[in-house]
């Protein structure tokens, strides 16, 4: 028995009233939408055992796992929105419900192109190194396997495609000398094709709709039913039974039909489209003779490039891109966040963005759409100011709540004085006075401004039936804060440099240019190295003759420290973990670290190192590692090179598969660590916290974040801690005397050339 995959079953309030015509809105309001995924024995259970349709409808929500509850998605045409939410909450189902159109409401004819999220890890050196999923994800047609990496790109083109394909039909059956119905019949063919298509729009018009609207929906449904049996007839029809006359018609029509779709085609400018898609290809990091390569010979990460640039050179309704800059350099993330500036100024095409990156986020988005509690909310504005409105907006309605809390205790203080006097005396007029405050109690306690910000006016704020005359007030609360503990590095009894690579010259075989020339590098205790440089420039070459997975050639040596202990995060770790959970289905994060220590630690002690990287409890017991997020990969990974904790950690693009929530705790958690650490990564927020000990004004770091200025940072009696960011550039270490700052701007000059060149 195989596993199909979850289903995703997607609902909303105003199912039967959206307009399912040929002019559909290109912006998306629905509301009380509601989304729900079922595993595939879920959906078989409820197929098979459901009988009566009236309870199944009641109970469909708890049928499975409910992302969305009751939420309203809107979309303004032309608008960048940003994506916001912890991992594990569904961002990437949701950007697959509204691709795939199972969102009711969002029209069929809205042209969508999605670039989803894989799993892949790709080497940047290496690039056989792409898991067995990652193959299946971008496996490829056998109709694409011949094709060039340039063709590949501008075949994603639809629109382009469809037109070219319905002139090639009528070209041919017009310059089809000897068939003089070749014409009629291709012109047939491609009207059925239209009609089958209102056909559907109209089955679904008719399905959907009620009332008065269903009664005419119901009309049209029959009307186009009643063409499309003519339109089958004609194409059934013996040829030899087809007067001149009518050849004559069809054939007038067919020309006709060509010349318009020609000019449509020609107003598409073919060389513009192949310009582009060189220009997009050129950014992402192609090069020229890359271009003519065959798509099927790329590995997974050069191949979701070109996903990446097919979907660039499209002009859709809405493009959706779920973490686009996983496989980029920072070269490739700065062109991008350019490019998507400048679609956002010159098209109308909407974006919506999900990335792990801050400052691509704050670039490129101009409204956020925050993923919490299974709800939507929205900000305009980017993720500093957001975060800074929502500390005001807690504190406000704090001082609010607590201000009327206080109004009701004095009130119902008073009421209970009034009744009992008046009890007591007979007063009428004390037990009024109780009664008329009891019930400005029940009834007017609550929210006390409206919307805008001005006095709440119940008739004005708050039209119609409702059960209370106001809305209570509500203190936003906190999301469950992302704590990540790293255990202290052991001691090492005796100083010493704790890695030395002296002279390190190397290449993979003696016919292949240089890797790494003469690299010189030093770490001690407490030590915080970055390496940043564009992909295939030799750094996890570097790492892994650091680490000792790769001996280094004739020239040069590297020495360690007797008693050195390296925690290695390499760039493919996520992926050896999922090879392992598809190998054995039942293996969870409990098992697998209980195998890793092997014995040298209890149960206990394997779940407090789990929880304390945030894989608590049934998580970590009870989830299937193949049913693990990334992120919760990453937590597993980071798990298994903690348990013996090292003197040195080495991380290579550790922030891939994280939220930024969790990779600003993750930041905050490295700044602790009294050990030494190596960071790989493009990712510029957590170079700069990490590794230059600069504090972010616009993110919000832990309060035990330790930054270049405050006053102990010295680790172990050697004084300051040294913190130094090199560039890896034609296999030398070149250090960066402003850190990160000094890389943005060599390589924001390089992205104005290119778009200006191309």
């Amino acid at each position: 028995m195989t596993d199909s995959g979850p289903t995703i079953i997607a609902t909303c309030k105003q199912t039967r009233f959206h307009l399912l015509d040929d002019r559909p809105s290109q912006e998306v309001d629905i509301q009380g939408l509601n989304i729900v995924v079922r595993s595939s024995h879920q959906a078989s259970d409820t197929n098979t055992t459901d009988k009566k349709p009236k309870a199944s409808k009641s109970k469909s929500k708890s049928d499975g796992l409910e992302l969305i509850s009751n939420a309203d998605l809107r979309l303004k045409a032309g608008v960048h929105y940003g994506l916001v939410g912890r991992n594990g909450t569904g961002k990437s189902t949701i950007l697959r419900a509204m691709a795939e159109k199972l969102i009711p409401g969002i029209s069929y004819l809205t042209r969508i192109a999605i670039l989803q999220q894989t799993d892949a890890e790709i080497k940047d050196e290496d690039p056989s190194g792409i898991s067995d999923t990652t193959r299946d994800k971008l496996s490829i047609s056998d109709s694409d396997k011949g094709k060039t990496v340039l063709e590949q790109v501008m075949a994603c083109d639809d629109l382009r495609n469809e037109t070219k394909r319905k002139v090639d039909i009528l070209s041919r059956s017009v310059e089809n000398e000897e068939d003089s119905l070749a014409p009629v019949l291709a012109i047939r063919k491609l009207r059925h094709e239209q009609l089958q298509k209102q056909l559907f729009l109209a089955q679904k018009n008719a399905h959907l709709r009620s009332g008065s609207r269903g009664l005419q929906a119901r009309k049209e449904l029959k009307a186009i039913e009643a063409k499309v049996a003519i339109s089958q007839n004609l194409l059934d029809q013996d040829p030899t039974s087809i007067d001149a006359e009518t050849i004559t018609i069809d054939t007038k029509a067919a020309v006709d039909l060509m010349e318009e779709l020609q000019s449509q085609y020609d107003t598409i400018k073919v060389v513009d489209i192949e310009q582009q898609a060189r220009k997009v290809l050129f950014g992402l990091g192609f090069k020229e003779a890359s271009l003519s390569k065959p798509f099927g010979t790329l590995s997974g990460g050069w191949r979701m490039r070109c996903m990446l640039a097919g979907i660039l050179i499209q002009n859709p309704d809405i493009m959706i891109l779920d973490e686009p800059t996983n496989f980029l350099d920072l070269l490739g993330v700065m062109w991008l966040e350019n490019y998507l500036k400048q679609i956002r100024e010159s098209s109308s095409t909407t974006l919506v963005l999900v990335s792990h990156d801050r400052a691509f986020i704050n670039a490129v988005c101009e409204e956020l759409v925050i993923l919490r509690d299974q709800s939507l909310t929205y900000f305009k504005g980017n993720l500093a100011a957001y975060e800074e409105n929502f500390e005001y907006q807690k504190l406000y309605w704090g001082r609010m709540k607590e201000a009327q809390e206080k109004q009701v205790a004095h009130m119902e203080a008073t009421i209970r004085e009034n009744t009992k006097i008046g009890k007591k005396t007979g007063d009428d007029n004390k037990l009024r006075m109780a009664k008329s405050r009891q019930k400005k109690i029940d009834d007017r306690m609550g929210v006390q401004v409206s919307a805008n910000g001005g006095r709440f006016k119940l008739n004005r704020d708050m039209v119609g039936w409702h059960d209370n005359a106001r809305a209570e007030i509500e203190v936003p609360k906190d999301e469950k804060g992302i704590f990540i503990h790293l255990p202290d590095a052991p001691d090492l009894r005796f100083p010493g440099p704790l890695i030395s690579l002296e002279n390190i010259t190397f290449r993979y075989k003696r016919t292949t240019p240089v890797v790494l020339n003469d690299i010189n590098l030093t770490i001690h205790l407490g030590d915080r190295v970055g390496i940043m440089g564009l992909n295939g420039c030799g750094k996890s070459t570097l790492l892994q003759l650091l680490t000792g997975q790769r001996e280094p050639g004739s020239v040069g040596k590297v020495t360690r420290h007797p008693r050195l202990k390296i925690g290695y995060y390499a760039q493919n770790s996520v992926g050896d973990l999922q090879k392992e959970g598809h190998a054995d289905p039942a293996l969870t994060a409990l098992s697998t670290m209980i195998r890793e220590v092997d014995g040298q630690c209890n149960e206990g002690e394997v779940r407090g190192l789990l929880a304390s990287l945030g894989l608590p409890g049934r998580i970590a017991s009870d989830v299937p590692v193949f049913r693990l997020s990334g992120g919760q990969l990453v937590r597993l990974a980071m798990a298994k090179i903690l348990w013996n904790p090292p003197h040195l950690l080495v991380l290579d693009e550790v922030t891939t598969h994280l939220d930024f929530h969790t990779v600003t705790a993750l930041a905050s958690a490295l700044s602790t660590f009294n050990g030494a650490i190596l960071i790989v990564s493009h990712d510029r927020f957590l170079v700069r916290s990490v590794v230059e000990g600069k504090r972010d004004a616009e993110a919000k770091l832990n309060d035990d974040f330790e930054a270049e200025d405050d006053d102990d940072q010295e680790d172990n009696d050697q004084g300051p801690r040294r913190r130094v960011v090199y560039v890896l550039k034609t296999g030398k270490l070149v250090e960066q005397g402003d850190g990160v700052a000094q890389f943005e701007n060599s390589l924001e000059k390089r992205v104005q050339k290119m778009l200006a060149d191309r």
